[in-house]
């Protein structure tokens, strides 16, 4: 059976808005709505989801589509970013960058790329622990985390050029009896389960 780990899609950039806090924006709910609508969303057992509210918001459009309610797991957030607040999306792109090709150190103050995997591999292990193998279940979350998390799945280094294409809303599958990468990232409302 599947385990799904999915990135929010689109979200309402605000710079005076902390990004946790940063919510879907149209787009990105419209295109939650349509992954909701496939097969696979319907036969979710579980949806755990991070502490932010894109996160939030995103599984809950899942969660109705399958009669579940959300688990909120804390750990499972996005890599902590606020030593430097908002930064522009040119100026991102390279502090990300610089985070992926070096996980041991910190990026002016980021949690380092390796305590954000630790981080996010022990979430999920815990979770997992005590959940049904025969059953679906998805983690909704981030970008930056689900990348960490996808490269400890393939037993890859660290690397972005593991990251999701164009910037969210995306999912990988893995198998939950043997916690190995089943498809690569796909659009969350391409993915035919």
């Amino acid at each position: 059976m599947f385990g799904l780990y999915i990135t929010h899609p689109q979200v309402k950039i605000d710079p005076q808005v902390p990004v946790p806090q940063w919510g879907l924006s149209d787009i990105g709910a419209e295109r939650a709505r349509k992954a909701a609508s496939s097969d696979w969303a319907k036969r979710l057992t579980r949806i755990i989801s991070s502490d932010e509210t894109k996160a939030i918001e995103t599984a809950e459009i899942l969660a109705e589509a399958a009669g579940v309610t959300i688990e909120i797991v804390h750990g499972t957030h996005e890599n902590d970013r606020s030593a430097t607040g908002f930064l522009p999306p040119d100026k991102f792109e390279e502090a990300a960058n610089w985070f992926f090709a070096h996980p041991q150190e910190s990026f002016r103050g980021w949690e380092r790329a390796a305590d954000a995997q630790a981080r996010i591999v022990e979430a999920v292990n815990t979770v997992l622990a005590t959940h049904d193998a025969t059953a679906p279940i998805a983690f909704v979350g981030h970008g930056g985390v689900g990348t960490l998390l996808k490269c400890h799945l393939a037993g890859r280094p660290i690397g972005r050029d593991r990251d999701q294409p164009g910037g969210g809303g995306n999912l990988y599958a893995f198998g939950l009896a043997d916690r190995r990468l089943s498809c690569d990232w796909t659009p969350i409302e391409d993915w035919r389960g």
